[in-house]
């Protein structure tokens, strides 16, 4: 798929939006990725996720699970673990920390490919990359939907991203949005203060 094609896909969900968003990084930007609502049409998330699964499977690894910090990357890593034939399971956080919880499990033995539907500052893929590290697994790399690093995340293994740009942020002190008095909109899925 091309950017340009992509791009036309966003912006017709209603996926691409404009105006003054407070990121889960603590960041503010002009610009925000509604993933879920691209995702939420079965033939798109199937579309997206085949490029993320296509990417992968031309390298020699062989992946036995796919992994997604909660919430936005659930739905990513089912679609990506399907087309792989594979388990796919979820990281979520528990007193600020990422956790493997309902039973959810890695074998050090395992090859793991870690999923998510945006990346701005990749803390949070980060941090499940650290956590499927510490049980003694390899990452495989990570694939995601979009990535508004426009590739500058460095998380130490692979990264393919579908779509990728570099969206302008702005630290809430430099915020010339703040400063023409614009309402500022949360629309994440969990509090402020963590990167995401």
């Amino acid at each position: 798929m091309d950017k340009k094609e992509a791009l036309r896909i966003f912006e017709t969900t209603g996926a691409l939006q404009n105006g003054h968003f407070l990121l889960s990084s603590g960041l503010h930007s002009p610009t925000y990725f509604q993933c879920a609502l691209v995702l939420q049409y079965p033939r798109y998330l199937e579309q997206f996720c085949r490029e993320i699964v296509e990417y992968f499977t031309e390298a020699d690894e062989r992946i036995h699970v796919v992994i997604a910090p909660a919430v936005g990357g659930i739905v990513v890593a089912q679609e990506v673990g399907r087309q792989l034939g594979v388990r796919s399971i979820y990281a979520e956080r528990v007193n600020g920390k990422m956790t493997l919880r309902r039973g959810f499990s890695i074998d050090p033995s395992e090859n793991v490919l870690v999923v998510e539907d945006v990346i701005t500052t990749g803390g949070s893929v980060k941090e499940v990359i650290d956590l499927v590290e510490a049980i003694g697994a390899f990452v495989v790399g990570v694939g995601c939907v979009v990535d508004r690093s426009g590739g500058k995340a460095d998380l130490g293994v692979p990264v393919f991203a579908v779509y990728s740009t570099k969206l302008v942020t702005y630290t809430p002190e430099k915020c010339p949005l703040c400063m023409q008095n614009i309402p500022l909109t949360r629309p994440g899925s969990r509090e402020t203060g963590q990167t995401s």
